[in-house]
């Protein structure tokens, strides 16, 4: 029986892509993973996560990781609609691995509603959506790593030219270098989501 685990990395980031990443694994084999520490990827440090995203993808019989850019994010953000844009995403994932049962962390309040819409997407699936999934399913928190681990090396390019920080509207040094980059070129640049509030906050400030 193959077992399928599904996760996102960077939704409320302020740029960069969102990352989605699906693995797929039969389920006897899922203890291998757990036997080489996977957990919540938040709860692992940037090295650690590298190492066993080279065990994970070495373990699991196939995986698929999906890269939505701001542009689009904007797009759906603008409609509201960026939780159909996450239950798109998984879909397709869903729809590339072919699993028996997919375990997915749902961004929606209604984790019910979210699993149903997947599955709806992806031709019936079985899927099984809830809160906190990356810490409650080996298999979830596997997916964490895959997308944490290609998100990060996308704002770690961004972060040599513009020093932008963990693209977080927490950190104070993302929120400087997002209102120097707004201020500094014509148009906003394609890695920050300008549909953000707090990048909208900054365009209406600077105008």
């Amino acid at each position: 029986m193959q077992i399928c685990g599904i996760d996102d990395a960077g939704r409320g980031s302020m740029i960069g892509p969102l990352v989605i990443a699906g693995i797929s694994i039969e389920k006897k084999n899922i203890k291998k993973l757990k036997s080489i520490g996977v957990r919540d990827s938040k709860k692992l440090a940037p090295k650690t996560r590298e190492i066993l995203y080279k065990k994970i993808i070495e373990i699991v019989d196939d995986y698929h990781i999906i890269k939505i850019p701001p542009k689009t994010i904007d797009r759906y953000v603008s409609n509201h609609n960026l939780n159909h844009l996450e239950a798109e995403t998984m879909a397709k994932i869903v729809l590339n691995l072919h699993p028996d049962t997919s375990y997915v962390d749902s961004c929606d309040v209604d984790y019910k509603r979210f699993g149903k819409e997947i599955s709806a997407l992806s031709s019936n699936a079985k899927i099984k959506s809830s809160h906190h999934a990356d810490s409650r399913f080996i298999v979830v928190a596997a997916a964490s790593i895959l997308a944490k681990v290609n998100r990060d090396k996308t704002i770690h390019r961004l972060n040599k030219k513009f020093n932008l920080g963990s693209g977080y509207p927490s950190d104070k040094k993302t929120v400087k270098s997002v209102k120097k980059i707004l201020n500094t070129y014509k148009k906003p640049q394609p890695f920050i989501r300008t549909s953000w509030k707090p990048v909208q906050k900054i365009i209406n400030t600077s105008n």
